[in-house]
């Protein structure tokens, strides 16, 4: 009935509704952005990451820091999970948590900001302040019309609302307007072109204001240099020393100290869902990451490379969404993980009304295309739970199991019903029983 509803109402009557709901919601709630710093993180891959570590930063000298983001809400030191399917929940409800920030004392409040709730107005009546711009990837979406140029259109309309509004008075001074780009972006001078009284870039190859050096990368964390001083991060992989090093550079624009930074990075060991390590004492190592397109899939082969010995297998259960997202990076992730793999479990990650077995059908295309081989090399199990336990049983010691497409979120949508859904949660079930079976028999 909703989905009948939404082709019926005008697409211009929609986006009214959501804009003056937006500005509703920050009535309602005395607009509390308007009394700490805000700071939006803009992009495609690696909001999430760059998010949480530079909450951590800010948090280095004791400071309350807010947070909402794809995986975790934060008011300083309290955290829960994102119950909600998307990185923008609903607009009252941002009010009503940006309000709760402000109550608790936080002087920072930093959110993802994704061209889908741009494209819902979800941003507006958020004043923010400080903008960070990772990256645009080539998946596209219905929201966007399948178009990129369409996505570029919904991902700076924070970028023009900043440009125009304001400065706030944050404890007596004026707050500078400020924009951090990666460099290395491949559509960075289109977003760092906006208007900002301070704009600085942040990069691992390109030459940038902030350039990671000396990469000291390891299967439990990387080490880098930026402008002299050294940091450390407790996740592998060089696309995490690039979320970090965007971070590094917001923190040490808004005050800082370097030391102050490092001492909030070390307190930080785990991202919900972002390369973490699930281990019950199984003699093979199991990552949850929520990689669910090329990018993120790339980027984490890269990095399970680096964590195996020689000899040792990588098992990779993947999936990809129904629902209006890109279809065409299906057999392009499966392309990726077979090449970066052994095997290769293909499972339900959230087809909603789709058929899930055609979008596993789709990958599989791009598997075989890399010499995978069915029921050999590679396995299609559409119940992501039986998917989650084939895999885990191909484990043998040394191996590395690499869960993706969900990370830390909260439900599952299967035939348009959503179920409650946590993949460390059912990782940790399967372990404990794959360990019982194996007691048994022994």
């Amino acid at each position: 009935m909703q989905q009948r509803l939404k082709k019926l109402i005008p697409q211009r009557a929609i986006n009214a509704f959501h804009y003056t709901e937006a500005v509703a919601a920050s009535f309602a709630y005395r607009n509390p952005s308007q009394h700490m710093i805000v700071i939006g993180i803009v992009g495609s891959k690696g909001k999430t990451t760059l998010a949480n570590i530079l909450w951590a930063a800010l948090s280095g000298d004791g400071s309350p820091v807010g947070l909402i983001g794809t995986a975790n809400i934060r008011i300083g030191e309290l955290e829960s999970l994102n119950p909600y399917h998307m990185t923008m929940p609903g607009r009252h409800y941002l009010q009503k948590t940006l309000s709760q920030m402000r109550r608790a004392g936080c002087s920072y409040a930093i959110m993802e900001v994704p061209s889908e709730g741009q494209a819902q107005w979800r941003h507006v009546g958020i004043q923010f302040d400080v903008l960070v711009f990772t990256n645009v990837t080539n998946e596209i979406m219905a929201s966007h019309d399948y178009s990129l140029d369409t996505l570029h259109i919904h991902n700076q309309r924070v970028f023009q609302q900043v440009a125009q509004q304001k400065a706030k008075l944050i404890n007596g001074r004026v707050q500078p307007k400020i924009l951090i780009a990666n460099a290395d972006a491949e559509h960075f001078p289109q977003y760092f072109a906006h208007l900002a009284d301070i704009k600085r870039s942040y990069s691992l190859k390109q030459k940038s204001n902030y350039q990671a050096k000396r990469l000291l990368p390891s299967a439990d964390g990387s080490q880098f240099v930026i402008n002299k001083h050294s940091y450390s991060i407790a996740l592998p992989g060089t696309m995490n020393v690039s979320n970090a090093t965007g971070a590094i550079a917001t923190a040490l624009e808004l005050g800082k100290s370097p030391t102050q930074i490092e001492t909030g990075l070390k307190q930080l060991q785990v991202i919900p869902g972002r390369m973490e390590t699930i281990d019950l004492g199984q003699a093979f190592r199991v990552i949850v990451d929520y990689a669910h397109e090329e990018t993120g899939m790339q980027g984490l082969m890269e990095a399970a490379a680096s964590m195996v010995k020689s000899g040792a297998k990588i098992i990779t259960l993947l999936g990809a969404e129904g629902g209006g997202r890109d279809e065409k990076k299906r057999p392009i992730m499966g392309t990726i993980a077979m090449r970066g793999s052994q095997t290769v479990v293909l499972s339900n990650v959230d087809p909603y009304r789709d058929n899930p077995d055609k979008i596993i059908v789709d990958i599989a295309k791009g598997v075989e295309a890399a010499g995978g081989k069915y029921n050999k090399s590679y396995f299609r199990i559409a119940d992501r739970r039986t998917g989650i336990r084939k895999a885990l049983s191909l484990a043998e010691p040394g191996d590395l199991v690499l869960i993706t497409g969900k990370g830390s979120e909260q439900s599952i949508v299967v035939g348009g019903k959503s179920s409650p859904w946590d993949d460390r949660l059912v990782v940790r079930e399967e372990l404990t029983r794959l360990a019982a079976k194996k007691q048994k028999t022994e």
